[in-house]
């Protein structure tokens, strides 16, 4: 499905639209119509804390790479976590040639959207991460899909860096089930992670730099007042951004 483009009044670029909202996002671009964030979305899901959490901390920098769905969102909320000190919207689980977004967006690549969060352990551990991304960042029970949005490059996956983040992750999915805290089964994989590749740079911050686009305000923004609703200690209002002009 293709997806139509709108005009960025601040670059000289054409930014994707989601194929869903795009009678709605050509209503605003007339000026005939305004989202609200609280006419969206996805409600939080109050979770427990991890009981296998990370072990001391050892080093002042770590990564941990997620994917929920569009990454517009997933990297929106993690920007305002305090101890991340960046999240990159990019692809994960395809190869080097297959990762662009015109590409992944076909659904065959083997990519997912994700995100790359870099984060100090001494303030936010792992498993704290992990408790972020299944009660706001996403839907964990949506199999291969997000909201409007649907095909493998959507999926719900967990891309461990190492052996301890793949057993905290087992660990933690297998003590949500046990709980039913979503009422349904917890539909993230763990996969290996091959290689990380950052998305196009217009990608990056998109929620920051357009707030206003029908898709954010419906399916995104709510996410960011979950998180300081839900996660008022860890919430920080000034995101950590990819671009200083952002």
């Amino acid at each position: 499905m293709k997806t139509p483009t709108r005009p960025n009044p601040t670059e000289s670029i054409t930014l994707p639209r989601r194929p869903v909202l795009a009678a709605l996002a050509a209503l605003a671009g007339l000026g005939l119509w305004r989202a609200a964030p609280s006419m969206a979305a996805e409600r939080a899901v109050v979770i427990p804390p991890p009981k296998d959490d990370q072990a001391a901390a050892g080093a002042a920098s770590e990564t941990a790479v997620l994917a929920g769905g569009c990454f517009w969102g997933v990297q929106g909320v993690f920007q305002h976590v305090k101890g991340v000190s960046s999240a990159v919207s990019g692809y994960a689980g395809g190869d080097a040639a297959s990762a662009n977004y015109d590409a992944v967006g076909l659904g065959n690549t083997g990519h997912a959207e994700a995100v790359r969060i870099t984060y100090d352990p001494r303030q936010i551990s792992y498993g704290h991460l992990l408790q972020i991304y299944f009660s706001v960042a996403h839907n964990p029970t949506e199999l291969n899909r997000q909201g409007p949005d649907t095909g493998t490059q959507y999926r719900s996956t967990i891309f461990p860096a190492n052996a301890e983040q793949t057993r905290i992750a087992k660990s933690y999915i297998a003590q949500l089930d046990k709980a039913k805290v979503f009422g349904k089964p917890i539909a993230t994989t763990i996969e290996p992670l091959k290689a990380f590749y950052p998305a196009e740079s217009y990608h990056q911050d998109f929620m920051t730099r357009n707030p206003d686009h029908p898709y954010i305000a419906f399916n995104d923004l709510p996410k960011v007042d979950n998180l300081k609703r839900v996660f008022p200690d860890i919430y920080r209002a000034k995101a950590a951004l990819v671009g200083s002009g952002a």
